[in-house]
């Protein structure tokens, strides 16, 4: 699959940019009218995000992330507040090496664990040499401040705007521990809601302060698409 291929699945993600001014979170151009954008984003049976309550437990690798680059810059694409990454920064999944492209943000969080919403997650996404894409979710819980969430908020930029961080960060500082994971099979979680991606929802989370957690609301919004059917899926948790 060509660069320009992958590029479009990225931006997909988080913005659907042929039709961006089409959907949204409010009453008009919510996740319930996204089906007219995208039919996947209304008949899929493998959509993200979910709530995850009956996983079964399985014997299952261990997730290998090698993230060695930093956090440099923030952008405001008037759907999240998305991060700009640079250096080597790999998930190792399958057989297959997925290049981390960038992270963003959704307040409150998108999946539950066990029915409970988080008031912050964040999704680092991935993508192979062949455009597949590979999602790792970190939840924050409501607690200390965090020092990186910090760093990359000390200067938030207005929609539209992309601002360059005073003081780059390791990315690796925002994951929590990773031996404790659940997976399952998914899809974007913005229009047009493609599917195939491969989901790990991380079960230890981190900490950020209720300042925080208001400071990125406020810019960015509710921005949380609601949990999907399940369907015939199995939702897999590593011993």
């Amino acid at each position: 699959m060509n660069k320009t291929i992958i590029a479009t699945l990225l931006a997909g993600l988080v913005s659907f940019t042929a039709q961006a001014s089409e959907w949204g979170y409010g009453d008009h151009n919510g996740p319930e009218d996204w089906g007219k954008i995208s039919q996947t984003c209304a008949l899929g049976r493998n959509q993200s995000p979910i709530n995850i309550t009956d996983a079964v437990a399985g014997d299952m690798q261990d997730l290998s992330i090698s993230y060695s680059g930093k956090v440099t810059g923030l952008k405001n694409n008037g759907h999240t507040l998305q991060a700009i990454v640079e250096g080597h920064n790999v998930l190792n999944v399958d057989g297959h090496e997925f290049e981390l492209k960038q992270f963003h943000f959704h307040t409150p969080s998108e999946n539950l664990i066990k029915s409970k919403q988080y008031p912050l997650e964040a999704h680092f996404v991935h993508a192979d040499k062949d455009g597949n894409l590979a999602v790792v979710a970190v939840m924050f819980e409501v607690n200390s401040e965090n020092a990186e969430i910090a760093k990359l908020s000390a200067d938030l930029p207005e929609e539209g705007n992309t601002v360059t961080l005073k003081e780059a960060f390791n990315i690796a500082d925002l994951l929590p521990s990773y031996e404790s994971y659940y997976r399952f099979n998914g899809s974007l979680t913005t229009p047009p809601c493609s599917e195939g991606v491969r989901w790990f929802v991380l079960n230890e989370t981190k900490s950020i302060s209720a300042t925080q957690e208001k400071a990125l609301n406020k810019m960015m919004g509710n921005n949380n698409r609601p949990v999907q059917d399940i369907w015939a899926r199995r939702v897999m948790f590593s011993k």
